[in-house]
């Protein structure tokens, strides 16, 4: 039987089914205590409470995080996924591959807003001359290009040790990337809305939208400060094994 209270549970409008990971075993050690279970949404005790909004829109569908209770809701034993107490390495598993799909969607909406950026400086006419002919408009799309180049890079190179090492060894490349590539894009999409002017702050295109929902991204799997100590450790341990 699950009781809980769930917030920010992305994707569950529409959903079939949700995944519930619960305290299963509170006395064994902090990582054998968990287990998870698929719970469909149909099942008594399941109560969508609503959808959150987020700075304003609650969405719907996948993109949505909704408020979840769980009273009383009781599952087969079918329904456990991967095993008594396996919650916590369940989720570790795909921590870091799952940081991975995030920065490369980030890459992708940097690139739309990239793109975006460009077309309007191009294209609207200021004082005379294009935007795109400001230096002050020039110097964010090159800084925004060679940052987001450097960023996808640092994405690949962290791919790459995944798949060679695991992502135990990786874990310092995944805190790096998580942070970066977050800050890249939200710098990219900041300097698109400016470029944009009021129409930028509009729902007449989508970089506004983009601009309320990926604010997150620095919060979510962990907010930059708890991914910089990951980096911050790992750097300062070569040197104390020095003393």
């Amino acid at each position: 039987m699950i009781d809980g209270h769930k917030w920010f549970t992305t994707g569950a409008d529409g959903a079939a089914f949700c995944i519930v990971m619960a305290v299963t075993h509170p006395d064994a050690p902090p990582h054998m205590r968990a287990s998870m279970f698929i719970v469909p949404m149909d099942t008594p005790g399941v109560q969508f409470v609503r959808n959150i909004p987020v700075m304003g829109e609650a969405g719907s569908g996948w993109a949505s995080h909704a408020e979840l209770r769980f009273q009383h809701c009781v599952v087969p034993e079918s329904a456990l996924l991967g095993g008594e107490a396996m919650g916590f390495a369940i989720a570790q598993q795909r921590l870091g591959p799952g940081r991975i799909h995030h920065c490369m969607r980030w890459i992708g909406i940097s690139e739309r807003a990239m793109d975006m950026m460009c077309a309007r400086a191009v294209s609207r006419v200021s004082g005379g001359k294009p935007l795109s002919h400001r230096q002050s408009v020039q110097n964010w799309v090159a800084e925004g290009r060679a940052r987001l180049e450097a960023a996808r890079l640092l994405v690949l190179e962290t791919a790459l040790r995944i798949e060679r090492d695991g992502s135990r060894a990786a874990r310092a490349h995944i805190s790096m990337i998580k942070f970066l590539v977050a800050d890249v894009m939200l710098d990219i999409l900041d300097r698109a809305v400016q470029t944009h002017g009021a129409l930028g702050m509009t729902d007449d295109t989508v970089l506004a939208y983009l601009y309320r929902h990926e604010r997150a991204s620095r919060i979510y799997d962990g907010p930059d400060e708890v991914h910089k100590s990951v980096v911050a450790r790992q750097e300062f341990s070569r040197w104390e094994k020095k003393k």
